[in-house]
């Protein structure tokens, strides 16, 4: 049975996402497929996205960025925290290495852990990486002049780096500087079908009420303006997190027995943030999108720009969203031209055909 070893940032739910249909994809086309998942991401995130048999490790892979919510990047944290992680790098390295020889897998596919690709080729084991960004580059816009001690941590991550078989990079990407040989991909992602009326029945949307999705990836938001929206006639809200008693047009996601993919493409407008999958995600299946951004992450321009080319978007400045002024948002984009035809969401296929060749091959 072949298995493959699979490291998976857990800075939000973003790298897991982007790396599920990947694994799926290939699991239809080796059905005694099995992986590791080298990752702290909750465990619920896999139980109905994961289709193929698998076990947890929950070991940590990277430190991503240090936020206390969606929007907002804690510098100084994010700094300390890879400076912690990077202390002691090799024997994190070893660590890493001895745990991979001893599963003895096929294959290291990395989204987007720099150790776990280091680790793979110290273990002689083909190291590939996914994704459509790298830490490098997100670092590398936070990093603080003459610390030279940052400057260390991105000298590791480069190297590690440099060290991957290959680099899938799924549309639209950032170029990779780091990585020696790249295959761009199409769009990546995880499209489930359109249940719009069993939504509407959940939330009990009356007719002609507009049903708003605010989804901001895998960190809570711990505020919202629960108080604008409940008084927005003609909509009805279902957020991520917790909503507090007494709200009759706001509803928690949590409440309601679909996965946040079924609401993405059950829902009439989305609420978020530029990240990679729902970015994708809302772009295939022609979603308008009402996005706030956050102005120092990596592939923030690539994905915003995505938006407009092939979708319907709206920027709502952060003073906007917190104070609940949306409506003017939701206003522009009824006014907005069709988009050209988006790329096909591809990715996951064209992706699985080339790890096949490398897990079906001869030792």
């Amino acid at each position: 049975m072949p298995l493959i070893w699979c490291s998976i940032s857990s800075h939000g739910f973003g790298h897991a996402a982007q790396l599920l249909p990947v694994l799926n994809e290939l699991g239809q086309r080796m059905p005694d497929l099995r992986v590791i998942l080298r990752t702290t991401v909750i465990s619920r995130f896999f139980e109905s996205r994961l289709h193929v048999p698998y076990e947890i490790q929950p070991v940590a892979q990277d430190i991503g960025c240090i936020q206390g919510d969606p929007l907002t990047i804690d510098v100084a944290s994010t700094w300390r925290e890879h400076l912690r992680f990077h202390a002691h790098w090799d024997s994190r390295v070893r660590e890493e290495t001895a745990a991979i020889r001893a599963a003895a897998p096929k294959l290291v596919l990395s989204d987007i852990s720099y150790l776990a690709i280091e680790a793979g080729v110290r273990a002689g084991v083909p190291a590939i990486g996914l994704c459509n960004l790298s830490w490098d580059l997100v670092l590398d816009t936070l990093r603080r002049p003459a610390r030279s001690e940052e400057a260390l941590v991105l000298r590791q991550m480069r190297e590690a780096y440099q060290q991957a078989q290959l680099m899938m990079r799924p549309a639209p990407g950032l170029a990779l500087t780091a990585f020696r040989k790249i295959v761009d991909l199409p769009p990546l992602a995880r499209l489930l079908p359109a249940e719009p009326q069993r939504l509407r029945d959940l939330i009990a949307a009356r007719p002609g009420e507009r049903v708003v999705l605010v989804g901001f990836g895998g960190i809570d938001l711990t505020t919202l303006p629960f108080c604008c929206l409940e008084g927005m006639t003609g909509y009805r809200f279902v957020v991520s997190g917790r909503v507090p008693t007494g709200y009759t047009r706001i509803c928690s996601t949590d409440s309601l027995s679909l996965p946040f993919e079924s609401l993405l493409a059950s829902a009439d407008v989305l609420v978020t943030k530029p990240g990679y999958s729902t970015a994708v995600e809302a772009v295939a299946l022609a979603k308008p999108v009402v996005y706030v951004r956050r102005h120092n992450f990596a592939d923030e321009a690539s994905l915003v720009e995505y938006l407009h080319r092939f979708g319907r978007a709206v920027e709502l400045s952060a003073e906007e969203f917190s104070r609940g002024s949306w409506q003017a948002a939701f206003d522009r984009l009824e006014t907005l031209p069709q988009p050209p035809p988006a790329p096909p969401a591809t990715g996951a296929v064209e992706a699985a055909a080339i790890l096949a060749k490398y897990v079906r091959r001869k030792a």
